[in-house]
C-alpha cells in the first residue's frame, strides 16, 4: 500500500462550465449561497478573491461536525475552467500529510461535466482512502448545480 492516493469523480450538471468555474474561483465568497447544505462561510485570509495565491478558510460540516479547512488557490486556468486548492491547515491536515482539490468543468451539451480529482498523502499506510471527501465534493457539486441552474 502507498501513502499517496488519488480519487476522482465526474458529475454531469445543468449549469454551464463557465458559471460553475466562476462560482468556485472569482465568486468563491458566494459558495455558502450556492451550496448552503455544505459550506457555511468562506473567509479571505490573504490575497484577492479568485486570484492564484489567495488564502481562504472554508467553514463546513463534515461527518456531522463543524470544521474548517485553510486553503491556498493554486493554478487557475480560465481557458480550461480548472483550478486547484491546496490545503494548508485545518481538519484535513489532521487526517492527511498533504491534500489538494483539483476541479475542472468542461462544456457538455447545454450543461457541463465537472471532474474532481483529490490528491493526498496519508499520514499512515493503513489510513483509508479519501472517499468520504470525494462524496462531499460530489454533494457540493450537486448542491451548487441546483442553485446555479436557476440563476
Amino acid at each position: 500500500m502507498s501513502l499517496f492516493g488519488k480519487v476522482e469523480a465526474e458529475i454531469e450538471i445543468k449549469a454551464s462550465a463557465f458559471k460553475f468555474f466562476e462560482a468556485n474561483s472569482k465568486l468563491v465568497a458566494d459558495l455558502p449561497k450556492h451550496a448552503p447544505n455544505f459550506i457555511q462561510s468562506v473567509d479571505l485570509v490573504e490575497g484577492e478573491w479568485g486570484q492564484e495565491g489567495s488564502v481562504m478558510c472554508f467553514y463546513f460540516t463534515f461527518d456531522g461536525k463543524a470544521v474548517m479547512s485553510k486553503e491556498v488557490m493554486e493554478p487557475v486556468d480560465d481557458k480550461n475552467h480548472s483550478l486547484t486548492f491546496k490545503v494548508i491547515g485545518g481538519i484535513l491536515l489532521e487526517l492527511y500529510k498533504s491534500f489538494k482539490f483539483v476541479v475542472q468543468a468542461t462544456p457538455k451539451g447545454e450543461g457541463s461535466l465537472v471532474r474532481w480529482t483529490l490528491e493526498y498523502e496519508k499520514l499512515h499506510v493503513d489510513d483509508p482512502e479519501s472517499n468520504t471527501m470525494l462524496e462531499f465534493a460530489i454533494g457540493l457539486t450537486k448542491d451548487m448545480d441546483a442553485q446555479l441552474a436557476h440563476e
